[in-house]
Protein backbone atom coordinates (compact mmCIF):
# COMPACT_ATOMS: atom_id res chain seq x y z
CA UNK A 1 0.00 0.00 0.00
CA UNK A 2 1.38 3.77 -1.23
CA UNK A 3 1.26 6.59 1.18
CA UNK A 4 1.63 10.29 0.10
CA UNK A 5 1.55 13.07 2.37
CA UNK A 6 1.71 16.60 1.02
CA UNK A 7 2.27 19.36 3.28
CA UNK A 8 3.67 23.27 2.26
CA UNK A 9 0.12 24.60 1.31
CA UNK A 10 -0.80 27.90 2.64
CA UNK A 11 -1.76 31.53 2.18
CA UNK A 12 0.32 33.78 0.07
CA UNK A 13 0.07 36.85 -1.65
CA UNK A 14 0.09 36.73 -5.40
CA UNK A 15 3.75 37.47 -6.40
CA UNK A 16 4.99 35.34 -3.69
CA UNK A 17 6.07 31.58 -3.54
CA UNK A 18 5.41 28.66 -1.69
CA UNK A 19 6.93 25.41 -1.77
CA UNK A 20 4.74 21.86 -1.80
CA UNK A 21 6.46 18.85 -0.24
CA UNK A 22 4.89 15.07 -0.93
CA UNK A 23 6.51 11.99 0.94
CA UNK A 24 5.76 8.73 -1.03
CA UNK A 25 6.03 5.16 1.14
CA UNK A 26 5.07 1.94 0.96
CA UNK A 27 7.06 1.28 -3.00
CA UNK A 28 10.20 1.75 -4.03
CA UNK A 29 9.96 5.24 -5.28
CA UNK A 30 12.40 5.70 -7.73
CA UNK A 31 10.96 3.47 -10.27
CA UNK A 32 7.96 5.73 -10.92
CA UNK A 33 6.86 8.79 -12.57
CA UNK A 34 4.94 11.03 -9.77
CA UNK A 35 3.27 13.98 -10.19
CA UNK A 36 1.17 17.04 -8.90
CA UNK A 37 -2.48 17.85 -9.87
CA UNK A 38 -4.67 20.65 -8.59
CA UNK A 39 -8.72 21.55 -8.01
CA UNK A 40 -10.26 24.47 -7.92
CA UNK A 41 -13.70 25.28 -6.61
CA UNK A 42 -16.21 23.99 -9.32
CA UNK A 43 -13.25 23.12 -11.80
CA UNK A 44 -12.17 19.80 -12.45
CA UNK A 45 -9.16 18.35 -11.58
CA UNK A 46 -6.06 19.34 -13.53
CA UNK A 47 -2.57 18.10 -14.16
CA UNK A 48 -0.10 20.61 -12.81
CA UNK A 49 3.39 18.91 -13.69
CA UNK A 50 4.90 15.20 -13.99
CA UNK A 51 8.30 14.31 -13.23
CA UNK A 52 9.38 10.78 -14.63
CA UNK A 53 11.73 7.84 -13.24
CA UNK A 54 14.50 9.27 -15.61
CA UNK A 55 14.00 12.94 -13.89
CA UNK A 56 12.43 14.69 -17.38
CA UNK A 57 9.29 16.78 -16.49
CA UNK A 58 6.41 18.22 -17.83
CA UNK A 59 3.97 20.77 -17.13
CA UNK A 60 0.71 22.74 -17.63
CA UNK A 61 0.71 25.67 -20.19
CA UNK A 62 -0.41 28.21 -17.47
CA UNK A 63 2.66 27.59 -14.91
CA UNK A 64 5.36 26.83 -17.24
CA UNK A 65 8.42 29.05 -15.91
CA UNK A 66 6.89 29.35 -12.80
CA UNK A 67 6.25 26.27 -11.21
CA UNK A 68 8.98 23.44 -11.00
CA UNK A 69 8.64 20.14 -10.09
CA UNK A 70 11.67 18.03 -8.45
CA UNK A 71 12.56 15.09 -7.08
CA UNK A 72 14.20 13.23 -4.10
CA UNK A 73 14.38 9.41 -4.39
CA UNK A 74 16.64 9.04 -1.27
CA UNK A 75 14.31 10.60 0.43
CA UNK A 76 11.38 9.45 -1.07
CA UNK A 77 9.78 12.96 -2.18
CA UNK A 78 9.01 14.98 -5.06
CA UNK A 79 8.18 18.72 -4.93
CA UNK A 80 6.52 21.85 -6.53
CA UNK A 81 8.05 24.97 -6.28
CA UNK A 82 6.01 27.49 -7.43
CA UNK A 83 6.60 31.10 -7.76
CA UNK A 84 5.21 33.98 -9.28
CA UNK A 85 1.87 32.79 -8.01
CA UNK A 86 -1.50 34.27 -9.12
CA UNK A 87 -4.96 33.89 -7.91
CA UNK A 88 -5.92 31.57 -10.51
CA UNK A 89 -3.49 29.27 -8.77
CA UNK A 90 -5.71 29.01 -5.81
CA UNK A 91 -6.64 25.03 -5.59
CA UNK A 92 -5.87 21.65 -3.47
CA UNK A 93 -3.13 20.63 -4.61
CA UNK A 94 -2.17 17.12 -4.99
CA UNK A 95 0.43 15.07 -4.99
CA UNK A 96 -0.61 11.26 -7.11
CA UNK A 97 1.57 8.43 -8.04
CA UNK A 98 -0.26 7.56 -11.52
CA UNK A 99 1.02 3.64 -11.48
CA UNK A 100 -1.86 2.63 -9.11
CA UNK A 101 -3.45 5.32 -8.91
CA UNK A 102 -2.34 7.05 -5.54
CA UNK A 103 -3.08 10.11 -4.12
CA UNK A 104 -2.27 12.03 -1.55
CA UNK A 105 -5.18 14.18 1.15
CA UNK A 106 -3.97 16.90 -0.80
CA UNK A 107 -2.91 20.76 0.70
CA UNK A 108 -4.79 23.88 0.72
CA UNK A 109 -2.82 26.94 -1.16
CA UNK A 110 -4.55 30.24 -1.37
CA UNK A 111 -3.14 33.26 -3.56
CA UNK A 112 -4.66 36.61 -2.13
CA UNK A 113 -4.80 39.90 -5.30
Amino acid sequence: QVQLVESGGGLVQAGGSLRLSCAASGRTFSSYAMGWFRQAPGKQRESVAIIFSSGSTTYTTSVKGRFTISRDNAKNSVYLQMNSLKPEDTAVYYCNMPFGNYWGQGTQVTVSS
